[in-house]
C-alpha cells in the first residue's frame, strides 16, 4: 500500500476557515435520513418522526473553572402532545449503566411564546413537557469533572464532551437531524475537534440522527494537531498534552505506522463519513486512563506523558483504532441499534473486545514498536488469565460476555466472588484469538490466519455498511461468526468443534504446542518454587489480614483460609508480613506439607495443613534463548505471524 504522510502541527483554533482541526465552512443542512427499519437482532426501530426542523443544541461555558456547561436545546415543528425528554443511561462502547441524569440540574422548559412550562419526572432519567405548542426549548446545566471516554469534563482549558453525558434527547425524534452550536467561554478562544460534520456556519456542527450524535465525542479547547494520509484516507491526531512538539511528532509517526499495519490486516480502510478519522487524545495529569471507540474517531485519555508512557499510550491507540472495523462496523447484533435507556448486553464481546485485545499488541510488534519479549509477556498474560483461573470452568466466553453490564465500569457495593467465577472478556477473548490464529496457521502451514477470518467478517458484515450514518445494517450473530470460520478454514466440522470447546465450552487450548510451531517455549516462570496461592495481605493494625478472595485451586483453600482471615503462623513460625510468608516458603519444596494457623474474621482460632504445590506462573520465551536451536521452519512461521506486513 502506498503511503503518503504529511504531519502538520497546529493549535486547535476556530479563527480560520482553513484550520486543519475542523473546516467550519458553510454547508447545506443535512438531508433527512431514510426511515429506519428493524435491525437483524429484531430490536424495535424508532417510529418515523413527524416533519420537524433540526434539533438545535447550544452549548455554552459561562464559568468553565467551576466545571459545568449550560445547554439549551430547541425542538421545533412538534405535533405530539407530550415531549418525552431523556438523559441517557448508557453510552456507546460501554455496556453497563452510568445514569448521566445524576449530573443534570436547573432544568427549565419554555414554549414557542417564551413562557416557562412545568416539567414532570416520570423516572430519574426523564422529563416530560406538555402544552407547549409547536416547539419547546429546554435549558439546563450539567456538571462534569472526569476526563475519560464515558463522561463529561469542563475546565478553563477545554470541554471534553461525551454526548450521552451531556445531551438531553427526545423520544420519537431519534431520526431527526441535529445541529450543535458552540459558544466560546469568556476571554477564551477555543478550537474544536470531532467526527461531527461542519454545520451551516462557524462554530456549528451537525449530525444526521441521534445514533450518530451520541457516537460522536467532541473536544473544544486548546491543543495540537497532526495530520497524515495512508493511501487515500486522511487521519487526524488532536492532542491535549503538556509535552513538547518534538515528542508529539515522534508519537504521531508511531500512530501512522499502527494505522498502516492495521490497514494491511483488513486489506482496506472503512469509508469515514466526515472524510477523515480523528484520534482525540487527552494526556494530562488529571485525566483518567481510558480508550473509547467510535465510528470515525476514538477518545484516548491517560494521566501519563508522551515521553514516559509512550508504549502504554500506543497500545491503547492500536486497540481503539482496530475497533473502527471490529465493533463499530463488524457489529454484534446485541449492540445494534444501541439503546440509550438500558444496559446493552452481547454474547460476542469475546470477539468484539477480546479479538481487539489480541490485535493491539500484535500490531505493535508487526509495526516494530515493541520487541519480542514484551509481546510474549503480553500473550503470556492472556494465556494465564484463562489457563490459570478456575473461573473458566464456571462461565464460558459467551457467558463472560454477558457479564459486561455488571463489570464494565459498574461499581457494586456488595462483595462478589468474581475472582473465582469471572474472567474479563478482554483477556479471555484475547486468549481465544491467540489460539485461533495459531491453530489456523498450524493447520494451513501459515496460508490461513486470523487475519483472513477478520477480513471475511469485514466483507460480510462490516463493509456492506448501511444507508443511514450511525447505523449498521448487517450485524452478526454467534452463528454467523461460526459460519465465517467454517468458510475461512474450509472445514465446517473444525469450526463447530472450536466454538463448542473454547467459546461455548470450558476447555483451554494447548498453547504450549501451538507456540512451539513458532519456536516459542511455554514454561513455568518459577520452577521448583513452593506456592500456597496468590495471597495479598493488609498488614495494618498489627495483623496480617488476607486482602483477596481465596481461589478454590489454591492450596490454602482446602485449609479453610478466606478473605478477612488473619494469618498468624506457617510451619510453626509466627508471620507478621508478606516477607515472613515468603521466607517460610523459601525453605520448602512443592509436595511438602506445612502447618497453618489463622483466625477467622470472627476471631476464632483455626489450624490446618497446607500441601504446597509448584508456582503455576508461566512465561513464553524464544526457543533459542532456552537452549533449543530455532529451526528454519519455526523462524518462517514466527516471521509470518509476528513480522511486519
Amino acid at each position: 500500500m502506498k503511503t503518503l504522510i504529511a504531519l502538520l502541527a497546529g493549535t486547535l483554533a476556530l479563527a480560520s476557515l482553513a484550520t486543519p482541526v475542523l473546516p467550519l465552512r458553510a454547508q447545506a443542512p443535512p438531508a433527512a435520513p431514510p426511515v429506519q427499519t428493524p435491525s437483524a437482532a429484531g430490536a424495535p426501530a424508532p417510529a418515523p418522526p413527524a416533519p420537524t426542523g433540526p434539533i438545535v443544541y447550544r452549548l455554552s461555558f459561562p464559568e468553565p473553572q467551576h466545571r459545568w456547561m449550560q445547554v439549551e436545546a430547541t425542538f421545533s415543528g412538534l405535533t405530539q402532545p407530550t415531549l418525552e425528554l431523556r438523559m441517557s443511561r448508557s453510552s456507546p462502547g460501554r455496556y453497563s449503566l452510568h445514569e448521566f441524569a445524576k449530573n443534570v440540574y436547573d432544568v427549565h422548559a419554555f414554549g414557542a411564546a417564551g413562557a416557562e412550562i412545568p416539567t414532570t419526572r416520570p423516572d430519574p432519567s426523564g422529563w416530560n413537557v406538555s402544552g407547549f405548542g409547536a416547539s419547546v426549548t429546554v435549558k439546563y446545566k450539567v456538571y462534569g469533572d472526569r476526563i475519560d471516554g464515558t463522561y463529561l469534563s469542563i475546565d478553563d482549558t477545554h470541554a471534553h464532551i461525551n454526548m450521552p453525558a451531556a445531551i438531553m434527547w427526545a423520544r420519537g425524534l431519534e431520526l431527526q437531524p441535529v445541529r450543535i452550536i458552540l459558544t466560546q467561554p469568556p476571554n477564551a478562544y477555543w478550537g474544536v475537534a470531532s467526527q461531527l460534520r461542519p454545520g451551516g456556519r462557524q462554530a456549528e456542527l451537525a449530525a444526521p440522527n441521534l445514533q450518530y450524535l451520541m457516537d460522536s465525542p467532541l473536544e473544544f479547547g486548546g491543543g495540537s494537531l497532526k495530520e497524515f494520509e495512508v493511501g487515500d484516507r486522511h487521519f487526524r491526531l488532536a492532542v491535549h498534552h503538556l509535552g513538547t512538539e518534538a515528542e508529539l511528532d515522534a508519537f504521531a509517526e508511531d500512530v501512522r505506522t499502527i494505522v498502516e499495519q492495521e490497514g494491511f490486516i483488513y486489506g482496506e480502510y472503512p469509508e469515514y463519513e466526515p472524510g477523515y478519522y480523528i484520534f482525540l487524545a487527552d494526556y494530562l495529569p488529571w485525566a483518567n486512563g481510558d480508550g473509547m471507540e467510535h465510528r470515525n474517531s476514538t477518545v484516548i485519555t491517560a494521566s501519563g506523558s508522551l515521553a514516559h508512557d509512550r508504549l502504554r499510550l500506543l497500545d491503547t491507540v492500536a486497540h481503539e483504532f482496530f475497533h473502527g472495523w471490529n465493533v463499530e462496523r463488524i457489529r454484534p447484533a446485541g449492540l445494534e441499534p444501541f439503546d440509550f435507556d438500558r444496559a446493552n448486553m452481547s454474547d460476542l464481546l469475546w470477539l468484539a473486545e477480546g479479538f481487539t485485545q489480541y490485535y493491539g499488541p500484535l500490531v505493535l510488534r508487526r509495526a516494530q514498536i515493541v520487541d519480542l519479549p514484551r509481546t510474549l509477556n503480553t500473550f503470556t498474560g492472556l494465556i494465564g488469565s484463562v489457563a490459570l483461573s478456575p473461573a473458566h470452568l464456571e462461565r464460558s466466553a459467551v457467558e463472560m460476555s454477558r457479564m459486561a453490564p455488571f463489570t464494565d465500569g459498574g461499581r457494586p457495593i456488595d462483595r462478589t466472588n468474581w475472582p473465582r467465577t469471572f474472567i474479563s472478556y478482554y483477556p479471555f477473548g484475547g486468549a481465544i484469538a491467540l489460539a485461533l490464529d495459531l491453530t489456523l496457521r498450524d493447520r494451513s502451514d501459515s496460508s490461513v490466519s486470523l487475519d483472513d477470518f477478520m477480513q471475511a467478517m469485514w466483507r460480510k458484515y462490516g463493509k456492506p455498511g448501511g444507508a443511514r450514518p450511525g447505523y449498521v445494517d448487517h450485524p452478526y450473530t454467534l452463528a454467523d461468526a461460526e459460519a465465517t470460520l467454517a468458510e475461512v478454514s474450509g472445514d465446517r466440522a473444525f469450526a463447530r468443534d472450536f466454538f463448542a470447546r473454547y467459546i461455548a465450552g470450558h476447555e483451554v487450548a494447548d498453547y504450549a504446542r501451538l507456540l512451539g510451531r513458532a519456536g516459542l517455549v511455554l514454561r513455568k516462570r518459577n520452577p521448583g518454587r513452593a506456592w500456597l496461592g496468590d495471597l495479598r495481605f493488609d498488614a495494618s493494625g498489627g495483623a496480617l489480614t488476607v486482602a483477596t478472595l481465596v481461589g478454590q485451586d489454591w492450596p490454602v483453600y482446602a485449609a479453610g483460609l478466606e478473605q478477612d482471615d488473619r494469618l498468624r503462623g506457617l510451619d510453626g513460625q509466627a508471620v507478621a508480613s508478606a516477607a515472613d510468608v515468603d521466607a517460610v516458603l523459601a525453605k520448602h519444596k512443592p509436595g511438602e506439607r506445612i502447618a497453618i494457623a489463622f483466625a477467622d474474621r470472627s476471631g476464632h482460632a483455626k489450624e490446618g495443613q497446607v500441601l504446597l504445590v509448584e508456582d503455576p506462573a508461566i512465561e513464553a520465551v524464544p526457543a533459542e534463548l532456552s537452549g533449543t536451536p530455532l529451526t528454519p521452519a519455526q523462524r518462517a512461521f514466527r516471521d509470518r505471524w509476528l513480522g511486519p506486513k
